[in-house]
């Protein structure tokens, strides 16, 4: 007896149009398998095949055009390579010359002289002729047959078109499977009440109508109705992940604000908290004494204030028995948070280490040891604290800073080191996220925002120069040293490299010299080449004011504070993204002085490095930096473990949809809380589809 496979599962074989070969070529090329693979394998874009054009009418080179006539005869022309076969067209208003230069048997046998045919493609001029170089052609009966309005396009490699699978024989191929299936085929993916309600076109009918759309109006709707069912899904995977934790994920339980958070608030602390920060600590209060593990993203611009957020949290842990970690994603930031904390709490009897792959021997031998015995209460580190040998006596809080420079499957070993219960997490970011990645790679998150910078902060100034303006802004940094400021020069590379054209850090610091001439200058140089106690020598060299100048490389976008710096220089800065333009601005505009960002960049410059410089030079908002940096680079893989390009979306993207992905995600919240395990009658469709399509990644979401 053989098992039915139900007709969209079926491989495309047998498919009229494709046969084995180039079943094979779809799957390697393209990752589609079955008929329902290509079906949903949709356009990305439509050409508009409404309008015919009169050959009398071209007048344009270049002009892309649609003609309605008929072949009058072939002829070879040339020899060699330039060998061609030259198609007459005409449409009774003209004539016109289609040339095809491969192919050229094909074209002999397949196309017949005085058929009706329509044809597609750029008309251009040689030598007063009019031409179209091998044009799209196809009988017009089957023209008609197969696109109403809109012709769609599909992506396809030179493999799949050299097979006949480009555009034109997708279509053809997608036409045919059309007209096998039936509406029962393609069974409705969302509950009647909710189509109804949305007012979608049925799934079958949206299938049809973005493939071959019957209006403009139509190819909207199925649109709409896609790409909420392609957020909707997703949404409804990703929220019942949250609900889950919070129902099952129990947490240690922090009831007392003991001796060490209080002496800390009122004897140790130098200022008064802000107003968004004090918001922020009542939201980590209330999740510490809830009984639920904590899993919350803290998000601040540069300079906000999460760290004094981060330790205090840490010190309720601390008061109720427990101990925390702070995870830095270099040396030079884990060093930097190690000192911050040793001098906020400096009398208040705490005991924090730190722990980094420079930390051998001996004195790493003694760390763990203390670790395990709990005599260490915050242990700052690196990746290092990812490691099996680290062994705490009672993690409860691990506080993870600049999350997104770690795999999730490395913290998510810093999850497991937790005993009777999994640490309560705090994820920090300097980068605001946007709000469509709240509900997508963060959706699964409690989010806290620091949106107030402490009292008597400037903002900080940002101009783009050229390399020709380069004598004044030299005179500009000599006027700032004379001040008794310091600056900062970053660049991306360190030593020449023969591929990109930027100015390195080598160059760079031997041009420096004669525009800033020792010894009436002091320069640093920083790279993360160096051994660490180098770097740390000319980091603290910068610190204590001893040098003018630090030349780095992107080592200092994170960690280095030094109030005094008033200009941050960054050389080549069309070549770095808006995230760690932002992050490098950070180290500036720290003290009361007016401070200074100043993107140094070549004269060509790309459409995306134009808006990168302009939309810094515009603001210091970084949530609004971070949506154009979200527009122009991509969210990353909202599930699993990539973390840059592109999400797997086939129709939808979270940038230009973020209203139907907000749709989406109040439905999908609104479902789930009246029914979160699915299990009444009208939302058997919802746990079928999610059990059988939806492939929930590794539930990431415990570990942030």
């Amino acid at each position: 007896m053989s098992l039915y496979i139900p007709l969209l599962e079926r491989e495309l074989t047998y498919i009229k149009g494709v046969g084995p070969r180039k079943s094979e070529l779809l799957k390697n090329e393209l990752g589609i398998h079955s008929i329902r693979d290509l079906l949903v394998d949709y356009p990305f874009r439509y050409e508009d095949r409404t309008q015919y054009t009169q050959v009398s009418d071209i007048n344009e080179d270049n002009q892309v055009v649609q003609l309605k006539g008929v072949i009058k005869g072939f002829s070879l022309q040339g020899g060699g390579r330039k060998k061609r076969l030259v198609g007459k067209f005409t449409d009774g208003t003209g004539s016109i010359e289609l040339i095809w230069f491969r192919s050229i048997k094909w074209i002999q046998d397949n196309l017949s002289i005085n058929q009706p045919y329509t044809v597609y493609g750029r008309a251009s001029r040689f030598r007063s002729r009019i031409n179209i170089a091998h044009p799209e052609i196809e009988l017009f009966s089957d023209q008609k047959k197969t696109s109403a309005t809109f012709v769609p396009v599909y992506k396809s490699t030179e493999r799949l078109g050299a097979s006949g699978l480009d555009s034109k024989g997708r279509r053809k191929v997608i036409a045919n499977i059309l007209e096998m299936v039936s509406p029962q085929d393609l069974k409705e993916h969302l509950p009647l009440y909710l189509v109804k309600k949305l007012r979608f076109l049925p799934y079958h009918e949206a299938l049809r109508n973005i493939h071959f759309p019957g209006s403009n109006e139509l190819l909207r709707e199925a649109e709409r109705r896609l790409k909420f069912e392609e957020f909707f899904y997703f949404q409804l995977d990703i929220v019942r992940h949250y609900q889950t934790r919070k129902l099952h994920e129990q947490g240690a339980l922090f009831p007392l604000i003991g001796s060490y958070f209080n002496r800390f608030y009122n004897e140790f602390l130098k200022f008064e908290l802000t107003g968004a920060q004090k918001k922020v600590l009542k939201e980590i209060r209330k999740d510490l004494n809830s009984g639920i593990q904590m899993n919350r993203l803290l998000q601040g611009d540069v300079g906000s204030g999460k760290t004094i957020v981060a330790l205090m949290s840490a010190l309720i842990a601390i008061d109720n028995g427990y101990q925390a970690c702070l995870v830095a994603p270099t040396e030079i930031l884990a060093q930097q948070h190690l000192q911050s904390l040793c001098e906020e709490t400096k009398g208040l009897g705490l005991r924090i280490s730190l722990l980094t792959g420079s930390v051998k021997g001996k004195p790493r031998k003694e760390l763990l040891r203390l670790l395990q015995l709990g005599e260490i209460h915050i242990l700052v580190g690196t990746h290092a604290l990812f490691e099996d040998p680290v062994i705490f006596h009672q993690l409860g809080l691990a506080i993870i800073d600049e999350q997104h420079r770690f795999g999730v499957a490395q913290r998510a070993r810093l999850w497991e080191k937790g005993k009777e219960h999994r640490p309560h997490i705090l994820v920090m970011t300097a980068t605001p996220i946007p709000r469509t990645l709240h509900m997508t790679i963060y959706g699964d998150l409690d989010v806290s925002v620091i949106d107030e910078l402490p009292p008597g902060r400037k903002p900080i100034t940002t101009l783009h120069k050229t390399e020709y303006r380069r004598p004044e802004v030299v005179k500009f940094m000599q006027k700032e040293i004379e001040k008794g400021h310091q600056i900062y020069i970053v660049y991306p590379l360190i030593e020449e490299s023969e591929k990109l054209e930027l100015e390195d850090l080598n160059n760079g610091y031997e041009k420096l010299l004669l525009a800033f001439p020792k010894p009436k200058y002091q320069i640093s140089v920083v790279h993360g080449r160096m051994k660490p106690a180098d770097k740390d020598a000319e980091m603290q060299r910068f610190v204590t004011g001893t040098t003018h100048i630090m030349v780095a490389t992107t080592v200092i976008e994170v960690g280095v504070n030094v109030p005094n710096a008033s200009v941050m220089l960054i050389e080549n800065s069309e070549r770095f993204g808006l995230s760690q333009l932002h992050q490098l601005r950070g180290r500036v505009g720290r003290g009361a002085t007016q401070s200074y960002c100043i993107l140094m960049s070549s004269f060509r410059l790309s459409e995306d490095a134009k808006e990168r410089l302009a939309t810094m030079v515009r603001t210091n908002n970084g949530f609004e930096i971070a949506e154009v940096d979200l527009r122009l680079r991509g969210p990353g893989s909202i599930e699993g473990t990539q973390q840059s390009g592109l999400p797997e979306l086939k129709i939808a993207s979270i940038t230009r949809d973020a209203d139907i992905l907000h749709t989406a995600r109040q439905i999908a919240m609104r479902i789930l809380s009246q029914d979160p395990d699915l299990l009444q009658p009208h939302h058997e469709t919802l746990r079928a589809y999610l059990k059988k399509y939806v492939k929930s990644a590794k539930d990431w979401s415990r570990i942030s």
